[in-house]
């Protein structure tokens, strides 16, 4: 049961999201559920901790916060990463997504799918930078990265 069961964004503190990322987010959660593959390895000499796990996800004190509990709701892990390696990409992301948004307004299916594999392309570079930094906290695969990868798109401030 290396999986995650349940999934909670707490996003309190951002602006409203807009109806496109919301329902970006909801797609997310919704496939992450469905079929993820999550687990957490054994660290300093203890055992893997067993899944499945319910997933906390939010923005505390200017890092990304994955605070992971059990089915039974006792606390399994939690672990702080630096948003600095994730900005970048994020706002690369928002701006291809616009530019997706207005595309399918306004443009022919060529162009609209040119500017979607590139919007493919910078999403699964955002999901790679998430195993990269949760590399020896958590295993998790490329689809979970991308699902969780949207995610964390919905909790980092854009300017």
């Amino acid at each position: 049961m290396s999986r995650l069961i349940r999934i909670q964004i707490d996003d309190s503190a951002m602006p409203p999201a807009t109806a496109e990322m919301e329902q970006e987010r909801k797609v997310a959660v919704f496939d992450l559920l469905e079929d993820n593959s999550f687990s957490l390895p054994g660290r300093e000499g203890q055992a893997t901790p067993d899944g499945p796990f319910a997933l906390d996800l939010c923005i505390r004190e200017g890092r990304l916060v994955f605070d992971l509990s059990s089915d039974a709701n006792e606390k399994v892990a939690e672990f702080h990463l630096s948003l600095g390696p994730f900005r970048q990409v994020v706002k690369d992301y928002f701006q291809i997504c616009q530019s997706y948004f207005d595309a399918v307004k306004k443009l022919p299916p060529a162009q609209i799918e040119a500017i979607d594999m590139a919007r493919r392309g910078i999403h699964n570079e955002g999901a790679r930078t998430l195993q990269d930094r949760l590399e020896g906290k958590a295993d998790l695969d490329i689809d979970t990265a991308r699902r969780l990868f949207t995610l964390i798109c919905a909790l980092i401030p854009q300017a």
